[in-house]
């Protein structure tokens, strides 16, 4: 040893000063290289080891490659050279100038010759320290090797005991799979080869140099186990059988690795092994005094729902959250029932768990648990029971509290606010002083939610609670008056809002709640004189801003649209909206429409919002109900103000009549045509509308020549409105020849061909209802533009038109003309048509036909259908085939009732109604999927008799859709391949 450590200190410096190269020293080293006693050859190799892990940055690379040949041949030798040998390739291993190859070749080398296993720990911690080495330089040759590169390792390090050398050995596992190494088909012996560690058993030795505790061994271990999905089928049974011992630190140690799995797992790796993750969480947090334990499971089940939350949303297959959370609920929610109170706590905690892995769990979870605690609390009388059930409340609020903003229509909370608070404030108020402190705690948590802090105002987007404001606004309108409606308007128009999404979603949340609000509280006519004009104010403010004028607009019609609503059955408040409203809205939409400002490009200027569609027919509701019920000598008044205002452009009546030009209703500013329609196609039939005719020629020359889809359409609608009111005689006759003469014109060519279909539609929709003898003709058109390549298919979704109730125009609402059974009527006139033209036309146009005729029947009285069915049934089967997906949803709503009303004459065509409906259910559109599953579903009204030879192939058919990704298609083929399977069942 001595002799070895001298010739060291003389050699060393030699190399590295250039006096000696390793070449010249491996010769002057042959006698000791070459002995055949293996003592001397080894301590020859070991020499020059110790010189080579001294001076192996200053090695060439030639040198290197003769090197590492003598090394790998030495390799064969005897046991007691190996280790020397292991050194000296340590060495190399760290040579930047090693050659491209020879990282592979050593490797096979030791893979091949040693039997790491049976060497000291130093020299198998040296093999180790060889792999890292080339991993860390040589990454992109090891991956040229292949798997055989994992099994090479799987072989040195199988059997491994010393946790040193463990500590590497784990760090080389985590390496292989994150930097994405070939594992092959060695997935599972890579698993096998780390997992027998598990749970780590070891013990430090006492005064122990190397430092090495078990949680570190711990640490590393449970880095390998969770480092890919890939090990999810092995590692989850191991967990569950340590689950199941009776030592604590195996189960500690799984549940730590299982809440550390689901940070990268997804519901496929848990899918099959749920119910027993639960079912031994459920047992230790039931059973387990341990606290370490309790809480471990309870961090355990929180990462189990929370890696199925995020699974959902980005994965295709079965939603397993909905079931995971139902089988929690069915086993923890009835002891929160039990009388004793026994595992309510357990219980509670395990739900609070579960609950508060994602908003969408805490949906689940609250939906069913919040209203059962607040029944639970009203039943119990005892103050300590109380308690116990209120500080389960509260760790439910205090979840909310740190989810965050919930969705308003989606939150709990929201539609139990008074129960909630009922409950807290009768706490506050109860003798024991510890119920009293829970309250006080409850009672913060509500203050700090965003949906409850507003209750001390208004309960907001609570339908009961506006419902009941709306009850007592009436009773007590001073009080409303006086004292909510001022607060309401000073968070109106504070403006007040951060910085800050956030900040801005809930200054947006409050100013609705406040719109909500003052529509709500609007029933009495001292009220509204007091809301109308701050929403007319908020109105006019949000027009002048950016961004989101639009909807902020829309939102304030949509509660000047309630507030005349309710004004309808008082007269003096339905004049007072009127008066107020009417010449408001038109003033805002007259002064945004001037030429004076410029027009919109791509984004909305201020004060032209009020031009966009939205906004406008937002509008037009509000008018159109703040007309309906005037009285014939108040709309009479109004109509002679109105109507000069779109074509004479007098705006003297409006309240701010000062605008930079002059206002061309049917010029430059014709969008507000819309406004029109809105008023005079809401007028009672009795009022005479100045100037009619004229105005009649307007909009029948608007809507055939306008490039505006939208301006043509309502003008189209304004003047199938006053047609249809329009008195019988030669006035009426004249204007509507001129309008077949205008429409045959468009149609016949020119670029307006699709507006001249428009107008068609709707002067037709018009005579229909009031019987008038040229819709008979106007309709014959219709069924001849079926045949139009370029018009059909628009002519043929217009029977839906004809058929289905207008809510703007053309309704008993509006005062139009329309007869009992029109529909009835226009089925009997028009149905054998279509049919006859069906099987007259080219295979190009029948879809329209088939479109049209669906429309038709989807619209028609079930009872006057299942008359007329036996002679349709075959159409309808056929438009099932059509590729049309409008055809295939309308005949399956028509379908749909059929079944369950008509199951005689259906089950006649079982056969083909089978292959149709579970053709459709692959369609690729959803709301076709959805009905399609929906009337497979009612099949199972027809004769059991009929459909038991059917049952196995649409129970194998609707499995497909039992992983559709759209969760309402899940939905319904749950349903109907359960109705299946129940069919012929004893007692059905």
């Amino acid at each position: 040893m001595i002799s070895l450590a001298h010739s060291l200190y003389v050699l060393s410096p030699g190399v590295k000063d250039g006096r000696w190269t390793v070449l010249q020293l491996v010769e002057a080293l042959g006698f000791c290289l070459e002995n055949t006693d293996p003592r001397t050859r080894g301590r020859g190799i070991q020499l020059l080891s110790q010189v080579l892990l001294q001076c192996y940055s200053l090695l060439q690379e030639k040198e290197v490659l003769h090197l590492v040949v003598f090394y790998e041949s030495r390799l064969q030798d005897h046991h007691l050279v190996i280790p020397s040998v292991l050194q000296g390739l340590r060495a190399l291993s760290m040579c930047k100038v090693l050659s491209p190859g020879l990282a592979v070749s050593v490797l096979k080398a030791i893979f091949q010759e040693v039997h790491v296993q049976s060497l000291m720990q130093l020299d198998r911690h040296t093999v180790y320290s060889i792999i890292t080495n080339f991993m860390s330089t040589r990454e992109e040759e090891l991956k040229g090797l292949g798997a055989n590169f994992t099994f090479g390792f799987i072989q040195v390090m199988d059997g491994e005991k010393d946790p040193r050398n463990l500590l590497v050995a784990f760090q080389i596992v985590r390496d292989l799979i994150a930097k994405d190494y070939d594992l092959g088909p060695f997935v599972e012996e890579l698993f096998e080869v780390t997992s027998c560690y598990f749970p780590v058993d070891f013990t430090p030795p006492p005064n122990d140099p190397h430092g090495i505790q078990r949680e570190d061994l711990i640490l590393s271990l449970r880095a390998v186990l969770t480092s890919t999905p890939q090990f999810a089928e092995f590692l989850l049974p191991l967990l569950i059988e340590k689950l199941d011992s009776e030592l604590q630190s195996a189960k500690l140690d799984s549940l730590q690795t299982l809440t550390a799995c689901c940070a990268i797992y997804r519901q496929k790796e848990l899918q099959e092994f749920l119910p027993s993750l639960w079912s031994s969480l459920r047992r230790e947090v039931f059973q387990t005094a341990s606290e370490k334990i309790e809480t471990e499971c309870l961090a355990a089940l929180h990462a189990l729902s929370a890696c199925l939350s995020r699974s959902v949303l980005s994965s295709d297959s079965e939603d397993l959250l909905d079931s995971f959370l139902s089988s929690i609920l069915q086993d923890c929610r009835h002891h929160l029932c039990e009388p004793d109170m026994k595992l309510v706590w357990p219980s509670a905690k395990l739900l609070q768990a579960a609950a508060g892995a994602s908003l969408r769990t805490y949906h689940c979870i609250t939906r069913s648990i919040l209203p059962l605690l607040l029944e639970q609390y009203t039943k119990h009388t005892q103050s300590s029971q109380r308690r116990t059930i209120l500080e389960m409340l509260l760790g439910f609020l205090e979840l909310q509290q740190k989810l965050g903003h919930v969705e308003e229509d989606e939150s709990t909370l929201l539609s139990l606010q008074a129960p909630v608070c009922s409950v807290v404030f009768s706490a506050l108020l109860d003798p024991s002083v510890q119920l009293q402190l829970v309250g006080i705690k409850a009672l913060t948590v509500l203050g700090s939610l965003p949906c409850m802090a507003f209750c001390t105002l208004f309960p907001p987007d609570s339908e009961a609670a506006m419902e009941a404001a709306g009850s007592l606004a009436p009773i007590y309108p001073k009080v409303f008056s006086g004292r909510m409606v001022p607060r309401l308007e000073e968070e109106l128009l504070s403006g007040r809002a951060g910085k800050g999404v956030e900040s801005y979603h809930n200054h947006h949340s409050l100013q609705q709640r406040c719109l909500q609000a003052l529509a709500a509280v609007s029933t009495h006519t001292s009220i509204v004189r007091e809301t109308v004009p701050v929403l007319l104010q908020h109105l006019q403010k949000v027009q002048k801003g950016n961004g989101a004028a639009a909807r902020n607009m829309v939102a304030v019609c949509q509660s000047l649209h309630r507030v005349a609503l309710q004004c309808q059955q008082d007269a003096e408040g339905c004049w007072y909206f009127h008066q107020t409203v009417v010449p408001c809205l038109l003033a805002m939409a007259v002064e945004a429409a001037m030429p004076g400002v410029p027009e919109p490009s791509t984004h909305t200027l201020p004060g032209k919002a009020l031009l966009e569609e939205e906004v406008l027919a937002a509008m037009i509701p509000v008018i159109s109900a703040a007309t309906t019920h005037l009285s014939p000598e108040l709309a009479a008044q109004s109509v002679s103000h109105v109507v000069p205002l779109f074509l004479d452009g007098e705006v003297s009546f409006l309240p701010q009549n000062s605008f930079p030009s002059s206002f061309h209703p049917f010029g430059a500013q014709r969008r507000l045509v819309a406004l029109l329609m809105a008023f005079v196609c809401s007028l009672p039939r009795d009022v005479a509308i100045p100037q009619q005719e004229w105005l009649l020629r307007e909009l029948l020359a608007l809507s055939c020549s306008c490039n505006c889809p939208f301006t043509a359409t309502t003008a189209a609608k304004c003047f199938a409105g006053l047609v249809n009111k329009h008195p019988a005689g030669q006035q009426l006759d004249e204007i509507l020849q001129l309008a077949v003469n205008r429409m045959e014109a468009s149609l016949a060519e020119g670029p307006h061909r699709m507006q001249a279909l428009t107008l068609l539609l709707w002067v037709t929709k018009a005579l229909v209802l009031r019987y008038h003898p040229l819709s008979s003709c106007l309709t014959d058109k219709l069924l001849g533009l079926l045949g139009d390549t370029e018009l059909g298919p628009a002519a043929a979704e217009g029977f839906s038109l004809l058929m289905a109730e207008s809510p703007d125009v053309l309704n008993k609402g509006c005062h139009a003309d329309v007869r009992i059974m029109f529909r009835q009527r226009f089925f009997t006139d028009n149905v054998p048509k279509l049919v006859q033209g069906f099987h007259g036309a080219g295979p190009d146009v029948k879809a329209n036909y088939l479109k049209g005729l669906s429309h038709v029947l989807n619209h028609l009285p079930k009872p006057v259908l299942v008359t007329e069915l036996p002679t349709l049934l075959s159409l309808l089967l056929e438009a099932l085939s059509c590729s049309d997906r409008v055809v295939q949803l309308s005949t399956l709503s028509c379908l749909h009732p059929l079944l369950l009303e008509a199951p005689q004459i259906m089950s006649l065509h079982v056969d083909t109604l089978v292959t149709k409906f579970l053709n459709l259910t692959s369609s690729p559109t959803m709301a076709v999927r959805i009905a399609a599953l929906r009337c497979a579903h009612a099949l199972t009204s027809l004769p059991t008799t009929v459909l038991l030879p059917y049952k196995g192939r649409v129970i194998r058919a609707l499995a497909k859709p039992l992983d559709d990704k759209k969760r309402l298609v899940r939905k319904e083929a749950v349903a109907a391949r359960g109705e299946w399977f129940l069919l012929g069942s004893p007692g059905r």
